[in-house]
């Protein structure tokens, strides 16, 4: 147990991680776009996320929505930059990864702290567990920066008609979900280093061995 305190770490780093990778796939707010015409968009605002695009709207209300008119990505959207199409998948990938690596370290700490000490089924699910997270934290990092650039770069999106969408906003800023999702690429590079670092404790009769 004395040597698995690293990897405990791990397990509850890997845990928030985890969650907070599933939370920013959720966030319409990846892109905030600043529009001249508030005609249809009346706060001047819209979120531009990796399932929808939502804005205020005096005109155009939703079902299911107060005030705000928001429309669904379709799979078969072709207007999508490569970004937004990146982030769906790989966000779904990191979130399985990631559950994969919880599920690892957990079976690793049941073993340590039930004083199942055999190596065979310890370290490997620590090392197993370390590449899972590291994976899922490379797998969130990768549609994060590319959103971030398109960001900076001011970068538009050829949005049809029936969205009341303009192709290029005004000015556009970085939404809640890119800061969620670094803190989230953080921690999961953290757990995942950390179940890597475990090394099996040497006893008495392995060093006579």
């Amino acid at each position: 147990v004395s040597t698995s305190h690293l990897q405990l770490a791990a397990f509850v780093l890997g845990t928030v991680g985890w969650i907070l990778c599933t939370v920013s796939m959720g966030i319409v707010e990846w892109r905030v776009w600043h529009v001249d015409n508030t005609t249809v968009i009346s706060s001047g605002i819209a979120w531009v996320g990796i399932w929808k695009v939502c804005f205020i709207s005096y005109l155009h209300v939703s079902p299911g929505y107060r005030e705000q008119f928001c429309h669904k990505f379709s799979g078969y959207d072709s207007f999508i930059p490569h970004e937004i199409y990146a982030a769906q998948g790989l966000l779904l990938i990191a979130m399985f990864m990631g559950l994969l690596g919880l599920a690892a370290t957990i079976f690793a700490l049941r073993n340590v702290y039930m004083g199942i000490t055999h190596k065979t089924f310890i370290a490997p699910f620590f090392l197993v567990g370390g590449f899972f997270y590291i994976f899922a934290g490379l797998c969130v990092l990768i549609p994060v920066s590319w959103n971030f650039y398109s960001v900076t770069h001011n970068q538009s999106i050829a949005f049809p008609p029936s969205y009341y969408m303009p192709s290029s906003p005004a000015a556009q800023e970085a939404g809640a979900a890119i800061p969620v999702g670094i803190v989230a690429v953080i921690l999961l590079l953290l757990s995942g280093t950390f179940s890597l670092s475990y090394r099996f404790p040497m006893t008495a009769n392995t060093i006579m061995k």
